[in-house]
């Protein structure tokens, strides 16, 4: 009997990365019966949230940890896309060692990567296994057809973190496939121009919206969502930052005060400030105070019952799925805009670093799902202007219209992948491709 087909998915460094590439193999291992293996880089000891989802992968699904590479050479203040290049580039050797032992047992026919992972083409060459990339983290326009990328436009385009992101957009021609984590009805235009032939261009393949379905974290969720359960339907505005979002310690104060006056249920995940960097807690580098003591004082008797503020962690998924969410503050990071549109949720969008600022304008202006506040002439969004956008988005009328749009985006979501779904067409022949290979 036939051996099942294999895949090696190489994410890079970052829940936000991993989660939809593990949704992706789900529906390979359920739908398509494949195999998987994560293959996961590390510069250090895996993060405790790490861990515990990836020991929660279904049958089927496999990982191992990669030896850690060292970063200590690196300075300080490294951006973070140069990190995780160069947390993946070093990587490598680990990675063929890993690729011999797969090739061994079990029938290999393709490595996915995301996008700092082209480098790892050349190990697929070398074993003869077929390089797939998906865009589970989603560059918006897409790097591979119209080079745009993860900075702000303002910044030098010659620092290395450009380097390194327009390094891996030249490679993507290599890739016998590219997956985008969107759908037409999000992204007509992009889907379109991504479609289009070209010689030497890989086939695209269409197959989101890929989201995480419930929590495999194992925190206790109880508090979060009991509270949510006492709480009229659609009241609740929920504000998380990602898992690598942080504010200033000023931003902090202003958010608060701005909950507070205006008078609106909140649901608020909070870090520690961080006035030097924006995804200060990506690498899971926190600060060990506790981030209720930076809160404005007697914020939390006073809007006790009203509002509920958790520390660093909450089950996003589940908290947007739930019927008391009203409306999401959110730094406008893929995973979580996918999330808020398979709930149907309107968004207030605060982008903090990389390619959230080019979603926050997708959001407000091309969507109109999405407020956005002003900041003044420091960058900072002061308490009246995040009461009013709170407001407005729970209880106004351009809330109600970004709820209709949203609730539009939602029923398209369903439909892609319905059983005849576009999206799910598209992996079936993604899968199909991969199975027939030799």
């Amino acid at each position: 009997m036939e051996q099942t087909p294999h895949i090696a998915i190489l994410p890079s460094p970052g829940m936000g990365h991993l989660i939809p590439l593990v949704e992706f193999a789900k529906r390979l291992v359920l739908h398509h019966q494949f195999s998987v293996t994560f293959v996961v880089p590390t510069d250090g000891p895996p993060s405790k949230a790490q861990k515990t989802f990836l020991e929660a992968l279904p049958a089927g699904m496999t990982y191992v940890f990669l030896s850690p590479i060292d970063c200590s050479d690196l300075p300080e203040d490294v951006r973070i896309e140069t990190r995780i290049s160069l947390t993946v580039t070093r990587s490598l050797p680990s990675l063929r060692d890993e690729f011999r032992s797969l090739v061994a047992t079990s029938r290999l026919v393709a490595l996915v990567v995301d996008l700092f992972g082209t480098d790892a083409f050349d190990v697929a060459k070398e074993f003869n296994v077929s390089p797939d990339l998906p865009d589970p983290v989603r560059i918006p326009g897409c790097i591979p057809i119209h080079g745009r990328d993860l900075l702000d436009p303002a910044q030098d385009r010659k620092n290395d973190a450009y380097k390194w992101l327009l390094h891996n957009a030249k490679r993507y021609r290599m890739a016998e496939g590219i997956m985008v984590n969107s759908f037409k009805d999000l992204e007509a235009g992009a889907i379109q121009a991504l479609q289009e032939k070209e010689p030497d261009k890989p086939p695209v393949y269409p197959i989101g919206p890929l989201v995480q379905i419930g929590s495999s974290n194992g925190v206790d969720e109880s508090e979060c969502l009991r509270w949510l359960d006492d709480q009229p339907g659609g009241s609740v505005l929920f504000i998380s930052f990602g898992s690598g979002g942080t504010l200033s310690y000023d931003q902090i104060h202003e958010l608060a005060l701005g909950l507070e006056m205006s008078e609106q249920r909140f649901l608020w995940v909070v870090r520690s400030p961080n006035d030097t960097i924006a995804n200060a807690t990506f690498f899971n580098v926190q600060s060990q105070n506790d981030p209720f003591d930076f809160l404005p004082k007697g914020f939390l008797d006073r809007t006790r019952g009203r509002g509920l503020v958790v520390s660093t962690w909450a089950p996003q998924a589940q908290i947007l799925a739930h019927g008391s969410t009203g409306g999401f503050l959110t730094h406008c990071g893929w995973n979580s805009i996918l999330e808020s549109v398979v709930n149907g949720v309107p968004l207030i969008a605060w982008p903090l670093y990389a390619e959230q600022k080019m979603n926050a304008v997708m959001l407000t202006e091309n969507l109109k799902v999405a407020l956005r506040p002003k900041a003044n002439e420091h960058g900072l969004m002061e308490q009246v202007e995040v009461a009013k956008v709170v407001k407005c988005l729970l209880e106004g009328e351009e809330g109600k219209q970004f709820r209709n749009r949203m609730k539009d985006l939602k029923d398209a979501a369903a439909k892609v992948l319905s059983k005849d779904g576009s999206s799910t067409k598209s992996l079936a022949e993604l899968a199909c491709k991969l199975k027939n290979k030799v």
